[in-house]
């Protein structure tokens, strides 16, 4: 298919993960990082096995854990404790780090070229990002900046080696498997998690069926399958439209103000995305010289 039918695609992604943050506040305000991320994780793992039928073998299985840790349980865990200890402007941030980490990891493991002009698209990712959601009362807890660093950093290589050691099989296949895996590895944390699981309502299964089935189930196969066919750097930057899609949702749903710098920020960040893409397009190849 056409390079921009999967970069339009992929960018779904990241625009349903923009909703994250409004499903999180609204409707789990009761549950802790844990919890949420386990949940969101192994039934809607388990739900894309019952329908692929497929379960991975031989060496796929260490790299399926490896791979749902650094995707999943880390991530997510860190992510959703940065956004507890962090104002949201911060921890958006932070997760603003994400490409430059997947650039420099798809140098080191992919022998991907670092082209100048992405690291720029990159930074300026980073400013428009700042713009949406910085205020002036923003501040900085130490451990929360260093939990949404290390969180970044996490997809990030899980980004890369999602491209590296994709198997044989369907992106839904795949999505199926990590997301398996990453809930496994959080289950045996369940019990120190201080939710009462007496207290879930019937909006946080709403919220999390979400979470789950959408804002994971769906979002990743359309991710892993942008990973697939474009560069990590590429899909990558696509996710400064995660903070965008928030902050628009925010506007609408919430009825948050919408400033000026709001506005620049969006620009911005709409120009780095597509200063990124040129930046990262597939350069043709070169025709010998006619003797």
């Amino acid at each position: 298919m056409p390079r921009n039918f999967d970069l339009a695609l992929t960018a779904i992604a990241p625009v349903i993960w923009g909703s994250s943050y409004i499903v999180t506040t609204q409707l789990l305000p009761n549950l802790d990082p844990l919890t949420i991320s386990l949940l969101r994780a192994l039934p809607a793992g388990l739900f894309l096995l019952c329908l692929v039928r497929q379960l991975p073998t031989g060496r796929w299985i260490p790299k399926m854990f490896i791979l749902g840790a650094l995707n999943f349980s880390i991530f997510w865990s860190l992510l959703f404790f940065a956004a507890y200890r962090l104002p949201g402007g911060v921890a958006a941030i932070m997760g603003a780090l994400q490409p430059f980490f997947v650039i420099f990891a798809a140098r080191i493991l992919l022998a991907a070229p670092i082209r100048a002009l992405s690291l720029i698209a990159v930074a300026t990712g980073g400013v428009g990002v700042a713009l949406l959601v910085l205020t002036s009362d923003a501040g900085l807890d130490p451990l929360g900046a260093i939990a949404g660093i290390v969180g970044s950093a996490s997809m990030a290589l899980g980004t890369v080696l999602s491209r590296k050691w994709h198997p044989p099989v369907s992106a839904l296949t795949f999505t199926a498997w990590q997301l398996v895996a990453g809930g496994l590895l959080l289950l045996p944390f369940a019990f120190f998690a201080p939710t009462n699981w007496s207290t879930i309502t019937g909006m946080n299964i709403l919220g999390l069926g979400y979470l789950g089935l959408i804002g994971a189930g769906l979002t990743y196969v359309i991710w892993l399958r942008g990973i697939a066919r474009l560069q990590p750097a590429v899909v990558s930057i696509l996710g400064f439209l995660s903070p965008l899609s928030a902050t628009l949702l925010g506007w609408f749903i919430l009825k948050e103000a919408l400033g000026v710098p709001q506005a620049i920020g969006m620009a911005v960040v709409l120009v780095s995305v597509f200063l990124g893409q040129y930046a990262l397009r597939p350069r043709p190849a070169h025709k010998p010289l006619a003797t």
